[in-house]
């Protein structure tokens, strides 16, 4: 016959490794044995439920006690708190009628962090420092984690330095609060500070760290941080690994993001999905869908939508509408529900690989539209030049309520450029912050500068250029010095890139636009003058390349590139099809 103090270690072993259906037996033979009456033995049922994510069965044995003591709150309170249950967590502690323990305390400062109820968890901070339960450090942790989340950054300080002993749960909470709150500096000053009193920094410290030299684009920090990872042997861990993966892509380097991911022990989807993300964010689309197919494949693992978002996002960055519709079909088969996000993912890959009507037919299945959809949407109309039908969504979109944001207008403004609706995109311009309360930046005047340009309307462009506070700016006085060019207008296309050729960032195609601009007039002269100033610029055209899809892998061909182990080959098909092989010739690379 069970005892109850086998029983009670029996649940309590299943509340650790979160055992459900065991603890239901458990539960059961409870019953049976009449250990119900057993408050020792109802909190261990309880906390099983709770601890177990079960919260309904929890609060009826909770009610149905017929004796409740401070663990049978606590259990039940923390439980509703880990179960997101946070208004309910609350509730139970205001109708609390025995002695608050910290337990308790902490779980309901934790549930008034996720509540971003800061007076009310000002008033439970008070309540904790009157019993004294306030530096106790999972209490003193909570409360740091819980200013933090509500922004109140010094307060959270204050509680840490009030510790009388602060530990690592209290640092990494101060480093992840001040990422949180757009103070990276603080979080970098924490993690030294941590380390000068001697504790040896964890997964949850590097990867606060790493988070941070992101935010600061500091490659140079993040890689020394990597390095102390590795010293640590924390670069194999799954947690930090995802970090490492994504701060090398976000400078770009998808091989050493690569490598941060190879060295991870135990990849989970997480890790896949983060570095198929990393692939196209450094436009090595085709690698992210090998990485894909690896995933699958050979490992085996169920993308979810993050995944299907990031394959999409890939395919249309390759404009491949193969990849995207063999998505799209797998899609419709296994997961006919399809997350909003993935929804927006399906639209811009079809606009961007050419079929809009492919595009607005997804755009309107989708059950639930967030302002990203309708963004989404405008721009493909707007890439295809259909300036009527990007106004007529704006339109729809302002009917039921949705409000535009800046990502909105640059769209707007792009349709009307290549629509050639000048007149509607000057109104949508001025609108934007009469109406909508949203100040123009440097994209929407160089979108503006772009459409007024095109429509030859150079000398309202060059105004409002002068009256803008981008008046400097190389995206805008390249946007005009362009339209120049194709309009042919010296007299301002030679004041524009007098002031381009001014700036430190300037590139070569202000030197290529110039020529090209003096060359259209036959001003032979000033064409070599520019031509002339480019090289010895010191400054470097990228070559031109194209890509080409070929039995589903893509090959890249770039100018004057004649590497390629096939080049006879491609020359001799050339010669078949009649294509003369001039000086410049595309090779694959």
């Amino acid at each position: 016959m069970l005892r109850p103090q086998t029983i009670t270690w029996l649940l309590h072993r299943c509340s650790i490794v979160k055992a459900l259906r065991p603890g239901l037996s458990l539960h059961a033979a409870v019953f049976k044995t009449g250990m119900e009456s057993d408050v020792y033995v109802s909190n261990h049922v309880l906390n099983m439920y709770a601890k177990c994510g079960d919260i309904a069965p929890a609060r009826k044995m909770f009610d149905e006690m017929s004796g409740r003591n401070i663990v049978s709150w606590s259990a039940l309170i923390s439980g509703y708190e880990q179960a997101g249950e946070y208004s309910i967590a609350l509730d139970l502690f205001s109708e609390l009628w025995v002695v608050t323990n910290e337990y308790i305390y902490s779980s309901a400062v934790s549930a008034c962090a996720n509540l971003m109820a800061l007076p009310q968890g000002q008033q439970i901070h008070a309540q904790a420092l009157k019993v004294g339960y306030a530096s106790i450090s999972f209490v003193s942790n909570s409360l740091v984690s819980m200013y933090m989340k509500c922004g109140n950054c010094s307060d959270a300080l204050s509680v840490h330095e009030c510790m009388p002993e602060p530990n690592l749960v209290s640092y990494n909470a101060l480093i992840k609060g001040f990422l949180e709150n757009k103070q990276p500096e603080k979080g970098f000053a924490v993690f030294k500070l941590m380390q000068q009193r001697g504790l040896v920094p964890d997964r949850f410290s590097f990867a606060g760290a790493l988070a941070i030299c992101a935010d600061l684009d500091n490659l140079l920090a993040g890689m020394v941080f990597h390095c102390q990872a590795i010293k640590h042997n924390l670069d194999s861990n799954d947690f930090v690994g995802n970090v490492i993966v994504a701060i090398y892509s976000r400078f770009n380097l998808v091989e050493e993001a690569e490598k941060g991911f190879r060295v991870i022990e135990e990849r989970d989807l997480v890790s896949w999905n983060t570095l198929i993300t990393a692939c196209s964010h450094c436009a090595d689309y085709a690698k992210g869908l090998r990485v894909f197919k690896q995933m699958t494949s050979e490992y085996g693992l169920r993308p979810d939508d993050f995944t299907f978002a990031s394959v999409l996002a890939a395919c249309a960055g390759l404009a491949s509408i193969q990849h995207g519709k063999q998505t799209h079909a797998h899609l419709t088969r296994t997961r006919p529900c399809q997350d909003v996000e993935v929804g927006n993912a399906l639209v811009s890959m079809y606009a961007k690989c050419g079929s809009i009507k492919y595009a607005y037919n997804i755009f309107n299945k989708m059950a639930r539209h967030n302002l990203v959809s309708w963004n989404t949407i405008i721009a493909g109309f707007a890439t295809h030049g259909l300036g009527e039908r990007a106004v007529e969504i704006f339109e729809q979109m302002r009917e039921i309520g949705v409000k535009p944001d800046s990502i909105t207008f640059v769209g707007l403004l792009m349709a009307c450029s290549h629509g050639g609706l000048v007149d509607w995109g000057i109104s949508i311009f001025n609108s934007m912050k009469k109406t909508y309360g949203i100040t123009p930046d440097v994209e929407h005047f160089s979108c503006l500068i772009d459409m007024l340009g095109r429509a030859g309307r150079l000398s309202e462009a060059e105004e409002y250029m002068r009256k803008s506070p981008f008046e400097h700016d190389p995206i805008v006085l390249g946007s005009l010095l362009s339209a120049c060019r194709l309009h042919g207008d010296i007299t301002i296309g030679e004041y524009v890139a007098r002031h381009l050729l001014k700036l430190e960032s300037v590139s070569t195609s202000c030197y290529v636009l110039l020529s090209s601009l003096y060359a259209s007039d036959e001003m032979w002269g000033d064409a070599a003058k520019a031509r002339k100033m480019l090289n010895g610029s010191g400054l470097k055209k990228e070559p031109g390349h194209s890509l080409v899809e070929v039995n589903g892998s893509f090959e890249k061909f770039t100018v004057g590139n004649f590497s390629h182990s096939r080049i006879e080959e491609i020359k001799y098909t050339l010669r078949t099809l009649c294509c003369p092989v001039g000086e410049v010739f595309l090779d694959i690379t």
